[in-house]
């Protein structure tokens, strides 16, 4: 069967989706350039965008408490998984990125719901990355107007061969924030009334926080250039 085009509306989001990860790309390329910058970027919080073998990193070793996470909210975002596992976190949480139902969730409802994601260690979060990756409310109004909704499945995850290489120069750098950069690959899959919808190969990098004892949480997007 051939797939359907993508509506007006779902190309304007996509449009919004690639300029943005065009401009953090720019963003963040020249911090990227060396190993020393890219974890410099991991204890200072400052870059953010763009799925398995895992790099030889280090146990975490010591605990350190969080705070609790703010309540999910009432619409269909799902509650985060409670693991210790970056890769399976990342995965999970490239599959909230790439969902919405406008149908049955408002997006203040899916922006609490995907707060309740974030690690609550104010000095490493960065909410702006991951609430700008929605549509703002006049297009989320369109969105629900046509019954807008998108599902997501996962290929893969790994760890970038910058972070994996950072890693092996420094690997007590991990220690200060257990900050993983994670690259997780998919296809996100949307849907309107009337029978319109489409399919899209996505690809995204994420800054995962997994501290011994505790749950991972997610943190921002993170820089990637390297597979």
């Amino acid at each position: 069967m051939p797939k359907r085009s993508l509506s007006p509306l779902h190309r304007a989001t996509t449009h919004w989706t690639t300029g943005r990860r065009i401009l953090v790309a720019v963003v963040v390329i020249t911090a990227l350039l060396g190993t020393a910058g890219l974890t410099a970027w991991f204890t200072s919080r400052s870059g953010q965008s763009e799925a398995g073998a895992s790099p030889s990193v280090p146990a975490p070793s010591s605990p350190a408490g969080t705070a609790p996470k703010t309540p999910v909210g009432t619409g269909s975002v799902p509650a985060p998984p409670k693991v210790t596992d970056p890769l399976a976190y990342a995965r999970a949480a490239a599959v909230l990125l790439w969902s919405y139902d406008t149908r049955t969730t408002s997006r203040d409802q899916h922006l609490a719901g995907m707060n309740a994601w974030m690690t609550s260690e104010t000095k490493y979060t960065d909410w702006t990355a991951i609430s700008g990756q929605i549509p703002d409310p006049v297009l989320w109004s369109r969105m629900a107007d046509n019954a807008q909704y998108a599902t997501a499945a996962v290929g893969e995850a790994h760890f970038p061969s910058a972070f994996k290489q950072a890693l092996a120069e420094n690997p007590s750098a991990i220690t200060e924030a257990y900050i993983y950069a994670v690259t997780v690959t998919g296809k996100q899959t949307i849907a309107w009334k009337n029978g319109g919808g489409g399919a899209e190969d996505r690809a995204v990098t994420l800054a995962v926080q997994c501290r011994p004892g505790s749950d991972c949480a997610l943190v921002s997007l993170a820089p990637s250039v390297a597979p």
